[in-house]
């Protein structure tokens, strides 16, 4: 029989929180012990705590767990993180130093030289950095793994075979990324109706610096960035979910525009091979229509965990040109923690 785990997840109450528990309501391995959360969700129920913003009903399983700091100790076997990064540059190495293995979602750790920044089907070899992560920082059976940024997942995810079998050297990215990328309440809505707005704080840098480290090799304890250029602007869209990225290239070595496409579309990694159970069988899903993808027809594909690639062309600068759709808070956020996890386990990094 499959060995279950209890898990804890830090800010239960939010998006991302909200989808953790979601996904892992009828989990084969999973199963939710402990919640925590903010000073005013503390010593309520779930049920009370939680405004659910998600389709259907709060699980059963969940509705009267009482809400706890998020602070070590909780009675799991580890735990899920999507408090804000202000929050979880302290609480995660606290809970990581108490032995607890945190697989985050949070962004204050994922730079960190000895961090594994993790996307199953393109680095799983980066989890190798968490015994330098545990001799560097004195944790025993704890470490933190995280996963990137919802729009370099995507990115990546699109990036990734073609990087593998010709080397792209530069990338250049233009974001359309979902409300709900913002949280609840997110962004107000006589700023966001009928309007695009052309900023999100901190989001291009995170999704420059994210990619090469995603990208590179590991080299003595540590990653060496992948040797690419690579420039992003991004944009708030009026669109509930679903992260859409317009990406060109150039290629280090030549290509036609059909073996792009096989290289996507046969793209397969170690999720797939191990059939760990949130992998989609087909990472990346490739359309050939001319107006795909589409954040409502393509961001559920996959259960929400494929990566949808369209619009691929030559491009009159660069060498190829394409869009790349996902889920962002599925693939993007949650859905990609509780790969990682499975991921960890089956690599036994989690007993």
């Amino acid at each position: 029989m499959t060995k279950r785990f209890s898990v804890g997840i830090l800010g239960a109450t939010g998006v991302v929180g909200q989808r953790f528990i979601q996904l892992l309501e009828n989990h084969p391995q999973f199963e939710v012990s402990a919640l925590a959360a903010s000073d005013r969700s503390q010593g309520k129920t779930y049920k009370e705590a939680c405004t659910w913003r998600l389709p259907g009903e709060i699980p059963d399983r969940v509705k009267q767990i009482v809400v706890q700091p998020p602070a070590p100790p909780l009675d799991c076997d580890f735990v899920f993180s999507s408090l804000p990064g202000n929050v979880a540059s302290d609480a995660e190495p606290k809970f990581a130093l108490m032995g607890f293995p945190v697989i985050s979602n949070s962004s204050p750790h994922r730079m960190a030289s000895d961090v594994p920044l993790l996307i199953p089907e393109v680095n799983p070899e980066h989890v190798e950095l968490i015994e330098a992560q545990r001799k560097n920082r004195g944790y025993d059976r704890g470490f933190i793994v995280t996963n990137p940024n919802c729009s370099a997942i995507v990115i990546v995810m699109a990036l990734a075979p073609l990087h593998k079998k010709f080397g792209v050297t530069s990338c250049v990215v233009t974001t359309m990324q979902a409300l709900s990328g913002a949280g609840y309440p997110g962004v107000p809505s006589l700023d966001a109706t009928d309007n695009v707005i052309p900023f999100i704080g901190g989001e291009e840098e995170k999704i420059e610096a994210e990619t090469v480290k995603l990208l590179g090799r590991i080299d003595r304890g540590s990653i060496e960035n992948a040797p690419m250029q690579v420039s992003a602007q991004c944009n708030r869209v009026n669109v509930t979910d679903g992260h859409m990225a317009s990406i060109r290239v150039k290629l280090a070595r030549p290509a036609s525009l059909d073996d792009i496409r096989q290289a996507l579309a046969s793209f397969t990694s170690e999720p797939q091979q191990l059939k760990l159970h949130s992998a989609p069988e087909k990472p990346i899903i490739v359309r050939n229509e001319s107006d795909r993808p589409q954040p409502r027809l393509d961001r559920d594909s996959g259960n929400g965990m494929s990566v949808t690639v369209g619009r691929i062309t030559s491009d009159n600068v660069l060498d190829y040109r394409l869009v790349a759709l996902g889920h962002n808070t599925i693939r993007g956020a949650a859905g990609a923690a509780i790969l990682n996890a499975e991921l960890l386990i089956a690599r036994r990094y989690q007993k």
